[in-house]
């Protein structure tokens, strides 16, 4: 089977997201809407920290350092965050689109493979993180100053790296479902939140006590908003978190698309593909 049959298969199913979300505004929307609710509430946040911080100092007080650093990485971490959450919703969304709409028959009666559904759906996810992105770094830019793009080549990194990981739990979750049926959907919108507070994307990991640190360190992210605050607050780029979480991203990814072709395959063969859907 060709390589460019392959491609023009992805292609049309990622072809299909797109006419679905060009013909939705409410979808457009959707894609900008939370994460600008929460750049606007982290930022004003912000500013608030940076007014009492400036407020201190004329009063003759010394701000902590931690309240500084705090302070100063906000709306990154968000942004970051929202770069991850965003792309792991936009991969199980457009998933859950065709089983919501009990399209997986249909196109698995086509010659499409479930490694290409899986690349399509990649794919769609990044278009659905840039459309809903790029507007919100352009407003914290106006709004706050903050222009996440110096970052330059520090936030290819974070980029890369978050979205690998977004990819990873988005073929977990989207296999789960496939095993357990719609009953798993709910892991689809929350499954991030639970690993949030372990990721660090607000604090440093050493604020964690020592066997939580353990853990934290065996997640990508947590080495990215490291990173993110080494970059910001002492204007040095981690090369050696980037690699690491690279590094563990990769073994993530892998064993994400085994699991998920491994339970298609397991669904495909019962039948229950036929059965799934709102």
């Amino acid at each position: 089977m060709s390589a460019s049959a392959s491609l023009t298969r992805i292609n049309a199913l990622v072809l299909r997201h797109m006419y679905l979300l060009r013909s939705s505004w409410p979808r457009l929307l959707e894609l900008a809407y939370w994460p600008m609710v929460q750049l606007l509430t982290w930022g004003f946040l912000q500013s608030f920290i940076g007014q009492s911080i400036a407020g201190q100092t004329v009063a003759g007080a010394t701000p902590g350092r931690g309240l500084m650093i705090a302070g100063g990485t906000l709306i990154g971490s968000m942004l970051l965050w929202d770069t991850m959450f965003r792309a792991q919703i936009g991969f199980s969304a457009s998933f859950l689109e065709e089983m919501w709409s009990r399209n997986m028959a249909n196109l698995f009666m086509s010659p499409l493979r479930s490694m290409e559904f899986a690349g399509a759906l990649m794919l769609v996810s990044l278009i659905r993180l840039m459309v809903g992105l790029i507007p919100v770094t352009i407003c914290a830019f106006a709004f706050f100053g903050f222009n996440i793009w110096g970052l330059g080549f520090a936030l290819i990194a974070f980029f890369i790296n978050l979205v690998m990981t977004s990819w990873a739990i988005g073929l977990v979750v989207s296999g789960l479902i496939l095993r357990f049926g719609m009953g798993a959907e709910g892991l689809a919108w929350s499954i991030l939140f639970l690993l949030m507070p372990f990721a660090c994307v607000y604090y440093p990991v050493t604020v964690m006590p020592g066997w939580l640190q353990v853990f934290a360190w065996m997640l990508p992210p947590t080495y990215v908003f490291e990173g993110m605050r080494a970059a910001l607050v002492d204007h040095v780029f981690r090369t050696d978190l980037m690699l690491w979480a690279f590094a563990i991203n990769i073994a993530l990814l892998g064993a994400g698309l085994w699991l998920f072709v491994a339970l298609f395959d397991n669904a495909r063969r019962a039948g229950s593909l036929m059965q799934m859907g709102e």
